[in-house]
C-alpha cells in the first residue's frame, strides 16, 4: 500500500486542468490498463485535529473520467475543514474496463487514502464517501458487501463511516441503465445494492428527483425503505419533477445551494463536522 504517492501527470483536458488547478494531484494505483488518479483538495486553515475524509466519485457509467464533476463540493468540503477528493477510476474510453474494476479501484483508494492518513492529516475513523450515478453505486460497494468481499487488505478497510449519494443507481440487474457495464448477468446482481441491504449500515442520505428517466426514484425509494426497515439511519430528500442531473452546480446553483446545504447538515448531525459558527459562504 506505500507504492504511488506520487503527484500525477497533468490533466489533459483543458476545462477539467482549470477546475482541478486547486488540488494536488496522485496516482494512487498503477494498473496494467494505465494509471489510476485522485484529486486532493485540503484546507487553506491549519489545524491541529485530524480531518474529516470527504471523498467523491463521478457519474457516466464509468465510461470517461470526470473528475470535475464534484470540484465545487470538494471546495465547499474542504472550505469547512474536511480533506475533500475528486476521485477517478479506470474507465472505458481510458482504460477499456468496466464496472467491476471501477467498484475494484474505490475500494483501493479508499484503503490507499487511510494507509496516508498521516501523510494527509485526515482521521481514518471519519471517512465519508459520496457519488453520483454510477459513483453512488461505487460508493455503496465500498461498504454494503459483507464477508470476503470487503475483507481488509493489510489491515485497511475500505468502509465508510457515512455516505452522500446524489441520483444513485442501486440496481445493476437486468434491465437497468448499469447493467451492460457487467460482464455477465451473476456479478451484475452480487453488485446491486438493492440486494445488500442489511443491519448495521452507516448512515447514509440520498438526494433523488423524482423524475429521473435514467436511476428511477422508486428503487432508491424501495432501498431506503428496506434499510429503515432494518434499522438504519437512511435519509432520502426528493425533489419533485428534477430529473437525473439536477444536483450538479453547472446544471442548477439552486438545487446545488439545497443538496450541499443538506449534506453539510447531514454530516453535522453525524459530528463528522463541525457547526459552523456562521452562516456558510458561498464561495462560487
Amino acid at each position: 500500500m506505500s507504492e504511488n504517492l506520487n503527484r500525477g501527470v497533468p490533466i489533459g483536458e483543458e476545462r477539467d486542468r482549470e477546475m482541478l488547478k486547486g488540488a494536488t494531484t496522485y496516482t494512487y494505483r498503477e494498473r496494467p490498463q494505465g494509471e489510476v488518479q485522485a484529486h486532493v483538495f485540503f484546507p487553506k486553515k491549519p489545524s491541529e485535529d485530524l480531518r474529516t475524509l470527504v471523498v467523491f466519485f463521478h457519474g457516466g457509467f464509468w465510461e470517461s473520467p470526470s473528475p470535475a464533476q464534484f470540484v465545487p463540493h470538494c471546495l465547499h468540503f474542504a472550505d469547512r475543514g474536511a480533506v475533500a477528493v475528486a476521485a477517478e477510476t479506470r474507465t472505458a474510453s481510458r482504460h477499456g474496463t468496466g464496472a467491476l474494476e471501477a467498484i475494484e479501484d474505490a475500494r483501493d483508494l479508499i484503503r490507499w487514502l487511510r494507509y496516508n492518513a498521516a501523510t494527509f492529516g485526515i482521521d481514518p475513523d471519519r471517512v465519508v464517501v459520496c457519488g453520483a450515478a454510477g459513483g453512488a453505486l461505487l460508493s455503496l460497494m465500498t461498504t454494503l458487501p459483507k464477508g470476503q468481499d470487503l475483507a481488509p487488505v493489510d489491515g485497511l478497510d475500505c468502509r465508510a463511516q457515512a455516505l452522500i449519494l446524489f441520483s444513485a443507481l442501486v440496481d445493476a440487474g437486468a434491465g437497468s441503465a448499469a447493467f451492460s457495464k457487467f460482464p455477465e448477468e451473476i456479478s451484475a446482481k452480487k453488485s446491486s445494492p438493492l440486494r445488500l441491504v442489511r443491519r448495521h449500515m452507516p448512515p447514509m442520505i440520498f438526494f433523488h428527483g423524482k423524475a429521473d428517466r435514467i436511476a428511477p426514484f422508486a428503487k432508491v425509494a424501495s432501498f431506503c425503505r428496506k434499510a429503515r426497515w432494518r434499522g438504519n439511519f437512511c435519509e432520502l430528500v426528493d425533489y419533485e419533477k428534477a430529473e437525473h442531473g439536477f444536483f450538479n452546480f453547472n446544471l442548477s446553483h439552486h438545487n446545488f445551494e439545497l443538496t450541499i446545504g443538506a449534506a453539510d447538515r447531514f454530516l453535522v448531525e453525524r459530528g463528522l463536522l463541525k457547526a459552523a459558527e456562521e452562516d456558510i459562504p458561498a464561495i462560487y
